[in-house]
């Protein structure tokens, strides 16, 4: 038995150098609501004034939605240490650090992880001199104790929040080489003074996750004037929910790997030298190929191929689900332009009005999407033909121009009224179209004229998406597919 530093009259039953240790004390916790951790806390030490320890419930609140007080009511009630901001984990003997993080199940019965995790500040100073090796970041992650709770909508109070999992986990080695290149991807836009460009789409497991108490807020860079928003690294929903799935929960599942049982050194050139290796070959030889029937050809053909050409039989790739990589087949005709523009899913018309641009959900959905372009060409016999591939996430200027201009012209749109005529049975709104911006526009997504969301004002209207104008895509797409 060994005592806390924080007092030697409050008892801990942990080995504080020893991850499973640690671990297996931790299990104490499956079935407690936040409220019970603090209950069994002082039951089993009635006896220690708290003011004596130098901790304690001062800033424990009762709070309906507080989730800091979480993860210090677990540290200073159950593991018996001071909360801190300690460059070092929270076990340093140990080298563990503790996230204390929610998760939920949702209506088809799936269970997703409810948010990022976010791990530590980036400090736009400090990394333009360290290394991943070296980086206060990845001191403080290579092992970590996930505490899961399971988030309801119904529950009131964060307290009575029930904690499901306890699990120590470190990524695996190639994980590891991703999570590596994603750092370096971060700190080499900060080395070039593009801080405020930062996004989530410009790595695949590890992000940059905006990090502050408004949208407002701004921090100086080092190699620029120009502020930035405060950001921290997290790993990306994705990327715990695949966590959550295949490491903590019992009878785990898992997707079929691209890479399999070896380590690569970057996973978007190894995906795109795969793919590389088809170049030219037709829809019907691809189809062949990899054995895909062409009797009842799939709406989503391209890019179920390009799943085959990469080893997966299915189209959930594990590297893609842990990256919230979403693959577009973008098809080119021979005249050189792109026929389809790119649709997203549906938008709620009362759910749009309420929302603000930085948090908006089609913002964020491009922020944090990266995305794997396969792109075909149709030859001058209009035989389609594989090209090759992209990783892309929209540029910042173009996310923060032109995409903010017309959601905000939209949501403007919907809160003064939109404006509905018919000419030969057809709907006309003034919806802002495809020739009044060079990136994108909304236009309707919906199976018939009877698929419709209620608009703010009470009236119905077919369902509606953002589109990514097909002129935009085909002006991001390398020269040398386009051939």
């Amino acid at each position: 038995m060994l005592t806390s530093d924080i007092t030697e009259k409050r008892e801990v039953f942990y080995d504080e150098t020893d991850p499973k240790s640690i671990e297996e004390y931790s299990q104490k916790l499956i079935g407690m609501s936040f409220r019970e951790v603090m209950e069994y806390d002082e039951e089993v030490n009635k006896d220690v004034l708290r003011e004596d320890t130098g901790y304690g419930d001062s800033a424990i609140a009762e709070t309906k939605r507080n989730k800091g007080n979480l993860g210090q009511i677990i540290e200073e009630r159950f593991f018996h240490y001071a909360c801190n901001n300690d460059a070092r984990p929270d076990f340093p003997k140990a080298g563990v650090e503790l996230k204390v993080t929610p998760y939920k199940i949702n209506k088809n019965g799936t269970v997703s992880a409810k948010e990022r995790l976010i791990l530590t500040m980036i400090d736009y100073f400090k990394i333009v001199g360290e290394s991943f090796e070296s980086s206060h970041f990845w001191g403080k992650s290579r092992l970590l104790l996930l505490v899961f709770y399971l988030y309801k909508k119904e529950v009131q109070y964060n307290l009575d929040y029930k904690i499901k999992y306890s699990k120590l986990f470190t990524p695996p080695e190639q994980d590891i080489v991703i999570i590596r290149h994603d750092y370096e991807t971060i700190a080499a836009k900060v080395k070039e003074g593009k801080a405020h460009e930062l996004s989530e789409g410009d790595t695949l497991y590890l992000g940059a996750a905006p990090k502050a108490a408004t949208s407002k807020v701004r921090k100086k860079q080092p190699l620029s004037d120009i502020p930035a928003k405060p950001r921290a690294f997290a790993f990306k929903n994705s990327y715990m929910t695949y966590v959550l799935n295949a490491y903590i929960l019992p009878g785990k599942s898992t997707y079929e790997p691209i890479v399999g049982n070896g380590v690569v050194d970057s996973l978007e050139d190894y995906v795109a030298s795969k793919i590389k290796k088809y170049n030219n070959y037709s829809v019907e030889e691809l189809c062949v190929k990899f054995d895909v029937p062409q009797k009842k050809r799939p709406k989503n053909l391209e890019a179920l191929l390009a799943y085959r050409i990469l080893g997966i039989r299915g189209n959930h790739a594990q590297e893609f689900v842990k990256a919230n990589v979403v693959v577009k087949a973008i098809r080119i005709g021979n005249n050189d332009r792109i026929r389809e523009s790119m649709s997203f899913p549906t938008f709620k018309f009362t759910e749009l009005v309420k929302e603000e641009w930085e948090n908006s959900t089609f913002g964020n959905y491009l922020r944090e999407t990266r995305f794997l372009f396969v792109v075909y060409k149709f030859d001058q016999g209009n035989v389609l033909r594989l090209k090759g591939c992209q990783f892309w996430n929209i540029p910042y200027d173009d996310l923060q121009t032109d995409v903010r201009s017309v959601w905000e012209k939209t949501r403007k749109i919907l809160i003064d009224g939109l404006q509905i005529s018919k000419h030969n049975g057809r709907n006309h709104d003034n919806f802002p179209k495809a020739s009044d911006n060079r990136v994108c526009h909304v236009r309707p997504h919906a199976r018939n004229a009877q698929d419709t969301y209620e608009l703010p004002d009470g009236r119905v209207y077919p369902k509606q998406c953002f589109w990514l104008n097909n002129s935009y895509i085909y002006s991001q797409i390398s020269d040398e597919l386009k051939g």
